[in-house]
């Protein structure tokens, strides 16, 4: 997601994305096929997410919001009637290689934390040292500026979605190594929040340009530790969302004074 909002964009698509392409993955591996022929499938799933929705806003000229908005519910739709057919799908009795690397721990740490360092040391360089990070710094910082200095915006904006999809697979591949089965509900969550709560929280810029992994990963740590903290202290889960749609608010309020939208609006104050 920081990818995406970074490059002056949103994918609301993300966990459909994630829930859909890592079922199909269990759905096909439960089928008979190989596991790496399954997650190819799934992998491509996710890439053909990612296409659609960068096409549709690059070349489209939809706005991020609705397209993915859109996006979303339908690639969800589709695979509920067509690819998993289930509300949960688990990976087949005695399978045993992902549930042992989904328990795996190192040093006493899981294997999954590993994996988020390891995704967040890579977009961190992708980010910082690679032309095509800058790039989608400045696609974010000016639009019209970055096509004139002849960045190609709208394969840029095209590749930074296939991305954004790319990792959502990975996230939901791992979710299936942990619990050995994926659910369908979990798009019905508020996940897709707490997502873009991280995003906010960790100084990203809705406005594009600006932002980093570093506090990004810094705001993940810090709503995980407050998440946990309100279950561990039986906080009942209504009682969590109104917190969390005020610490939504209030960054997004702080977002907007301290990133204003353009001159006008950086100027609102004086007026």
């Amino acid at each position: 997601m920081s990818l995406v909002v970074i490059g002056r964009g949103i994918d609301l698509a993300m966990i459909a994305t994630m829930v859909i392409s890592s079922a199909y993955f269990i759905v096909l591996y439960s089928s008979g096929h190989s596991a790496l022929e399954s997650l190819l499938a799934g992998l491509l799933i996710a890439t053909a997410v990612g296409v659609i929705q960068g096409c549709l806003i690059a070349y489209a000229e939809i706005p991020p919001l609705f397209a993915t908005l859109a996006v979303g519910v339908a690639v969800f739709g589709f695979g509920q009637l067509f690819l998993v057919g289930q509300d949960v799908t688990q990976l087949p009795q005695g399978e045993q290689v992902f549930q042992r690397v989904g328990s795996l721990r190192v040093l006493g740490v899981p294997v999954q934390i590993f994996a988020l360092l390891a995704v967040a040391l890579a977009v961190f360089g992708f980010l910082t040292y690679t032309k095509y990070g800058r790039f989608i710094y400045g696609l974010g910082e000016n639009p019209a500026t970055a096509r004139l200095i002849g960045i190609s915006t709208r394969v840029l904006t095209v590749g930074k979605y296939c991305l954004c999809s790319i990792l959502a697979f990975m996230a939901g591949i791992l979710t299936v190594s942990s619990v050995a089965s994926m659910s369908l509900r979990i798009y019905n969550s508020t996940m897709i929040y707490d997502v873009i709560l991280v995003v906010v929280i960790g100084g990203v810029g809705l406005n594009g340009g600006k932002g980093g992994v570093k506090n990004v990963f810094a705001g993940t740590l810090l709503i995980g530790t407050l998440l946990n903290g309100m279950t561990l202290m039986d906080v009942p889960y209504a009682v969590q969302n109104i917190l969390k749609g005020l610490i939504l608010l209030f960054a997004l309020m702080a977002d907007s004074y301290l990133n204003p939208r353009d001159e006008q609006t950086e100027r609102q104050g004086d007026i």
